[in-house]
């Protein structure tokens, strides 16, 4: 299909396709943000639901795409883990950096937060951070380990959604009678904002191979990179908007929603047992860059050197995996 369109009209569709991410992520932070004020729900809470769960549709495609053939199991668990050190490396790191180069030297992020939307991060790197580790612990990955998972998931999604603060109906009008457009305007632009970057990845895929780089080189770079390019642009314009706890709760969410429902989906489609031992790298280093977010969000304030440091260590990953793939 993209192979058709040659040269230039797969340049022409980029292009095209960069414009309507821009557009999309905007309308989505713009929604999601009218859906906390109306709801009660925090910021972050409503990233880590609404905008997470669709900024993972990508990973999810991955993982179901991955349950009709038996030897791709391996690839979505891969794509599980190593999205989630993406996303708290790069994009945190990233995120990070902007927001302390916009405002000040070091900024102080609890105080706009929740009580409970602390505790909502806090629990989604807690689980993120275990699972991985007690399937490393255990050995192997099954269905029963799937259903479990994807029950963690829906459990505590459940949870959130009853935890609000209420707020008097006086003070939101008219807007509240527009809640569910809001929501399903969230979603769509969630949706949108997924389908513009699987057209980015393929078309920019299809470029790079008509300039002669090898398939190989695309596949680490460009795809595994196309997986966390909604959470990217959500998050960077969230962070831009001055809603760095939307951008924190679209990322850990994101984390929660691979480590539990994505990964649930892939063991709960397929027959095998996955020996957990080929991932340990991957396992290890999510473990770091968890612990790591925890300690940077523990201390209630973030500066330009904690941007520094996630990025630092999103290099070392880059460095280590091609290392490994080159021995």
């Amino acid at each position: 299909m993209f192979e058709e369109w040659g040269l230039l009209g797969n340049a022409l569709i980029l292009l095209a396709s960069l414009a309507i991410l821009d557009k999309a992520s905007d309308w989505t932070i713009t929604n999601a943000v009218k859906v906390a004020d109306i709801t009660g729900f925090g910021k972050t809470t409503i990233g880590f639901i609404l905008v997470a769960f669709s900024t993972s549709l990508p990973e999810l495609c991955v993982s179901i795409f991955a349950t009709l053939d038996e030897e791709l199991i391996g690839v979505a668990i891969g794509n599980v883990l190593g999205s989630n050190i993406v996303n708290i490396c790069l994009i945190l790191g990233v995120c990070f950096l902007l927001i302390t180069l916009k405002s000040s030297e070091i900024v102080k992020i609890i105080p706009v937060m929740l009580e409970e939307d602390v505790g909502t991060l806090y629990f989604g790197l807690f689980i993120s951070s275990i699972v991985p580790l007690s399937l490393i612990y255990i050995g192997y990955a099954s269905r029963l380990i799937g259903i479990i998972l994807l029950a963690i998931f829906t459990l505590y999604v459940y949870k959130l959604s009853k935890v609000k603060i209420i707020k008097e109906d006086g003070s939101l009008g008219e807007e509240k009678r527009k809640l569910p457009r809001y929501i399903l305007s969230t979603v769509l632009g969630a949706v949108i904002v997924v389908a513009s970057s699987h057209l980015i990845v393929n078309t920019a895929s299809h470029i790079a191979e008509a300039l002669g780089i090898p398939k190989i080189v695309i596949g680490a770079t460009i795809i595994a990179f196309g997986t966390s390019l909604p959470e990217l642009v959500t998050s960077i314009d969230s962070t831009q908007r001055g809603h760095i706890d939307l951008a924190l709760g679209n990322i850990v969410g994101s984390c929660f929603t691979n480590t539990t429902c994505i990964l649930g989906v892939t063991l709960l489609g397929s027959n095998l047992r996955v020996n957990m031992a080929a991932f340990s790298n991957l396992v290890t280093f999510s473990l770091m860059t968890n612990l790591l977010l925890w300690y940077f969000l523990s201390g209630e304030k973030i500066s330009w050197r904690e941007g520094a440091i996630l990025l630092f260590m999103y290099t070392i990953f880059i460095l280590t995996s091609y290392g490994g793939y080159r021995a």
